[in-house]
């Protein structure tokens, strides 16, 4: 290896040699033009010279572009100053430097932006009519798009799409893991903020705002620069406000930390999903990308796991005075936030999307990773002899100008320039998703993600809430009710429990260092009593009078207090803290994680269904298929009365409702061509969020009036868009700009 290098080195100079003999040659003869007529002569002689030699002196070099960058600096050494990029220097006047690291030429529609002495071709491309350099574009996307499903046929399926399959696989799992963080800590965070039941609503519904921001903002960033950085900015903002949310103790700032941490986890669907699909062929997209849609899964598990593990537990928890706290469900929530920093991790050693490239114009950059691609998978089957034998790819004619606004502009003008330039794009790519070729499309399936996600995501919070009701009224009626009775001198020192006094008579009674739960006391008289260290939750005294009597060191604060009479009596040494009720009752903690745990797992039947059978019987009878047993699901409902009963209908609902969800991620990805994939996608998962957000708000107004009406909205929702689904074309097999063809001679 080290030879062929020496050698090809010495030839590279030699050849330069040579080209210098002649230029120097020429300048005696003739005068300057004819001087640099010879020179560009020169160049382009060499250049062939290269091309036709290249089988005799092969270029060998590494993935990583190493060899590469140490040719440039042998040729910078020699001649000084010459560039390494190779974006941009591929006129014919010049010397292709992707060459001397073995890219092939790009077979590229790019044209000059900007034209010099005699460059009329240029300038009559400059001002060419835009619906003619659309119909270029669109030729050439039409050409990318079958010379790179062959490309990715030739490079396989192995060890890199599976590296990558992972590593995304943990960004999917931090999406999960968010949905359930907030609802696993409201029984903790609401004691140490205080929280009232509009704060703890908002908080739980904050987390779906922030991801509505960040899936349509990450997703059509995603289109302008690149998968792969969006989704490392994305991960990026989640994973630092994540570690904030941990730490900060007010309800304010801790509810701004989490509607951040959703912003940026709000891109890692519509991203990982279209960025995954682009190193996968056609014959293997819908299986795997259902097998990545596990991961999701795989976070609500993890949640579960890590809340049952440390919340429960109060020795995980440190404190300043009174003014910091750092219990356990922080601990929880900064656990939380470890697959999301994984993924950063991962991330960083996985390449651009080269699809991406391609479509941008950047051949060298989409060419590198294709090979790497090959090699890996070569290697790794046992066959490292295997050469790329792609020689060129096309790419996309760019049709975006570029404005020089020169060097004296200030920084912060420049700044504000391309921010504007990037907002216009992203503009034009989300009103490019409603032209007549995409409009009915982009219609049909805003219908069905907001039918899916009204009726999932509403059901999913009313099944717990559900349960919470029927915990309560199984509670409510084991009360015991005590009607006029007299109690005279008696210490109570034990826990006061659901109980309900009326018409009472307690003559000098001490209450002594105890809990009182769910105690109601109505027409009662106290005299010279004592109360002591007392800690009640939902306790009330109702027109009760209390003549000489103590309280010392209680929380049976005024509000408890409800039209009583005070006859000499005092309170001393209040305990401060929150004034309102939480339930103290760790089991029934456990039960929200217990019941999610059940919930989450019940998704992994469906999952390996879907992924078996998503390339077999396609994505349409995938997706109606699913929607329709989904809805018939929903009357069963009806029948859940006890807590077991609610929770094997959730399990069932769930299990049934996953095989939808990944084939409407499948298709929502191959409906649209790849430069605005993502775009689509995350305007698609911003209204799906949308969706979430009314479908909760909705079905919890429900809980406890009527089961009829949230059967009836879910069922009605997933009916509709079950029908619609039937609508949308079927993608398997088919290449997606085929597919937008059929679409535009349906809408002509």
């Amino acid at each position: 290896m080290e030879d062929g290098y020496q050698n090809r080195t010495a030839f590279i100079k030699g050849a330069k040699d040579i080209a210098k003999e002649v230029k120097r040659q020429a300048a005696k003869k003739v005068g300057r033009s004819v001087d640099r007529m010879s020179d560009e002569y020169s160049k382009r002689s060499y250049s062939r010279f290269e091309e036709d030699d290249d089988d005799d002196y092969p270029m060998q070099g590494s993935q990583d572009g190493g060899y590469y960058r140490g040719d440039s600096q042998a040729a910078n050494d020699d001649e000084g100053g010459h560039s390494d990029s190779t974006e941009g220097h591929d006129e014919d006047d010049e010397i292709y430097e992707g060459e001397y690291q073995g890219i092939p030429r790009a077979d590229s529609g790019k044209g000059s932006l900007a034209g010099g002495p005699g460059s009329v071709g240029a300038g009559a491309q400059q001002f060419r009519d835009i619906s003619v350099s659309e119909a270029e574009r669109r030729k050439d996307q039409e050409e990318l798009a079958q010379q790179y499903e062959t490309i990715l046929q030739e490079c396989g399926h192995g060890k890199f799409q599976w590296s990558l399959y992972f590593v995304l696989g943990l960004a999917l799992m931090a999406d999960g893991v968010e949905i359930f963080v907030v609802g696993f800590v409201l029984p903790s965070a609401e004691k140490d903020m205080c929280l009232s039941e509009p704060n703890k609503s908002m908080l739980g519904l904050i987390v779906y705002f922030g991801m509505m921001v960040g899936a349509f903002l990450w997703g059509a960033l995603a289109d302008r620069i690149g998968r792969r950085q969006s989704l490392l900015i994305s991960l990026s903002i989640n994973s630092i406000f994540s570690f904030f949310s941990s730490f900060v103790q007010g309800y304010s700032t801790f509810l701004f930390c989490r509607l951040l941490s959703g912003v940026g986890i709000g891109g890692s669907i519509p991203i990982v999903f279209s960025y995954y699909s682009e190193f996968l062929s056609q014959e293997k997209r819908g299986e795997h990308l259902s097998w990545l849609c596990m991961f999701w899964m795989i976070g609500g598990i993890y949640a579960s796991a890590m809340a049952w593990a440390i919340i429960p537990h109060y020795g995980w928890s440190f404190q300043m005075g009174s003014a910091y706290q750092f219990h356990s469900w922080r601990v929880f929530v900064l656990v939380c936030a470890f697959p999301s920093v994984a993924a950063i991790a991962a991330l960083n050693a996985m390449p651009e999307s080269p699809r991406f490239y391609l479509e941008n114009g950047k051949h060298d950059e989409g060419w590198m990773v294709l090979k790497q691609v090959h090699d890996t998978n070569m290697r790794a089957k046992g066959y490292p002899e295997r050469v790329f034998s792609v020689t060129t790819i096309k790419t996309v004619k760019q049709m975006d100008e570029l404005v020089d606004v020169g060097t004296d502009t200030p920084a912060w003008q420049r700044y504000r320039l391309k921010i504007m330039s990037l907002s216009q794009q992203i503009r034009n790519n989300i009103l490019a998703c409603f032209r007549p070729e995409y409009k009915r499309t982009t219609f049909m399936l805003m219908a069905v993600w907001f039918s899916m996600s009204f009726s999932y995501y509403g059901l999913t919070v009313w099944f717990p809430d559900m349960i919470k009701y029927i915990q309560k009224q199984e509670y409510e009626s084991r009360t015991k009710t005590f009607t006029k009775e007299r109690v005279e001198h008696v210490t109570f020192n034990f826990t006061l429990e659901n109980q309900v006094h009326r018409q009472g008579y307690y003559f000098n009674d001490k209450f002594l260092n105890l809990k009182m739960k769910s105690m109601v006391f109505e027409d009662s008289v106290f005299e010279e009593c004592y109360f002591e260290d007392i800690t009640s939750t939902h306790t009330f005294f109702r027109n009760c009078t209390f003549i000489a009597s103590l309280f010392y060191n209680t929380d049976l604060f005024k509000y408890r207090l409800v039209n009583c009479k005070l006859v000499n009596s005092t309170f001393l040494h209040n305990k401060e803290g929150c004034m309102l009720d939480f339930s103290d009752d760790f089991n029934n903690a456990y039960m929200i994680y217990f019941v999610n745990f059940l919930g989450t797992l019940a998704v992994l039947p469906g999952n390996i269904v879907s992924a078996l059978l998503m390339d077999k019987i396609g994505r349409l009878r995938m997706l109606a298929g699913s929607s329709v047993i989904s809805c018939v699901s929903c009357f069963f409902l009806m029948f859940g009365n006890t807590e077991s009963g609610m929770i094997a209908l959730l399990c069932l609902f769930g299990g049934i409702s996953i095989a939808s969800w990944n084939a409407l991620d499948v298709i929502t990805v191959e409906l649209y061509p790849s430069d605005k994939r993502t775009t689509a996608f995350g305007f698609l998962n911003a209204l799906c969020k949308l969706a979430a957000v009314l479908g909760i708000s909705i079905f919890q107004s429900f809980v406890g009036i009527t089961k009829a009406v949230p059967i009836l909205f879910a069922a009605g929702a997933l009916a509709a868009g079950s029908f619609l689904a039937t609508k949308l074309p079927e993608t398997r097999g088919q290449h997606v700009l085929g597919v937008i063809d059929s679409l535009l001679e349906e809408y002509i």
